[in-house]
Parts: C-alpha cells; structure tokens; sequence
C-alpha cells in the first residue's frame, strides 16, 4: 500500500472531462490518471483550497455526517482497476470498509484531511512515471503547467491494462 496525493486536475480534451492524477509521495513516484466527473473535479477543487462554503456541498455534508456519527475516517484506498473502471474503499478506524468511486472518495480524503493510498498491485499494472513531478526542480510551477498540459493530451486507454 502506498501513500498518494493529487498531482494535478487537467481536462481531457478528446472526451470533454476532468482528468485527475493521483501519484506516489515516495518511491517510484508512479501516478494514476482517473477520469472523474464534473461534480467530483470541482469538489476535489474545494478541497484542495481549504473552502467552506455557507451550505455544504456533497462531500463536505458527507464529511461532518461521519464525524457527528462518531466512527472516523481513517484512510482511503484506490483498490482496483475492473474492467477499466477504478474501484476505491472508505476505510474507517473500526475496519469498516465502505466502496465509493475513487473520486468521491479522494473529495472525502481531502475534506477530512485523511490519508488517500493506492494498492502496489494497482500501481505496478497500471502506474506510470510519464508525469510525475520531480520534486529537485527549481521552479515546480513551471512544471506544474507543463504537466497540466501534457495532461490534457493524453488518453485515459492508454493506461488500461492490454
């Protein structure tokens, strides 16, 4: 099991949908590219900046619900890839296992500030190095929007195994 944080948000411009890429902190630093919808890709957004709205949105809601019922969040794990769809699990501190998309269950991870981790059987079928972020750069910024931009060239199926 490894440790993994969002890499980037881009747009997958053949299909018109958000593309999130997910990578090793440590390691090979191999990434997953996930295709997520709408929704999932402006909720990760909020996330990611720390933004509470007045009302809360899906995850958020979702976030305090699980913290008013007392069994915390503990991690979340990308587990599979089946039939080239990505599965996840919530995975609470009672080892209660709950399966959600991936990114609904990266949006939680981030609300909740929790771990996100990625299985080494997932990483080594499908985990790539063509996009990973080396983190001696002077200038991370300017990496970053090469790799955003890299990003949206690429084709979710070439990283489906076969």
């Amino acid at each position: 099991m490894q440790d993994v944080h969002v890499l980037a948000i881009g747009l997958d411009t053949q299909r018109g949908t958000p593309l999130l890429l997910v990578g090793e902190q440590t390691g090979q630093r191999r990434a997953l590219p996930l295709s997520i919808g709408i929704a999932e890709a402006l909720a990760i957004q909020l996330a990611l900046r720390g933004a509470r709205l007045p009302r809360p949105p899906t995850h958020q809601l979702i976030a305090e619900v699980i913290t008013a019922l007392g069994t915390p969040l503990d991690h979340v794990e990308i587990t599979a890839l089946r039939d080239n769809i990505f599965h996840a699990d919530l995975v609470f501190t009672t080892d209660l296992r709950i399966s959600a998309r991936p990114s609904d269950a990266i949006a939680l991870a981030l609300q909740t500030r929790r771990p996100i981790r990625a299985t080494d059987e997932l990483l080594d079928l499908v985990g790539t190095t063509a996009f990973t972020l080396d983190p001696a750069l002077a200038d991370p910024e300017a990496e970053i929007t090469r790799f955003r931009q890299e990003l949206d060239e690429i084709d979710p199926d070439d990283f489906s195994p076969g």
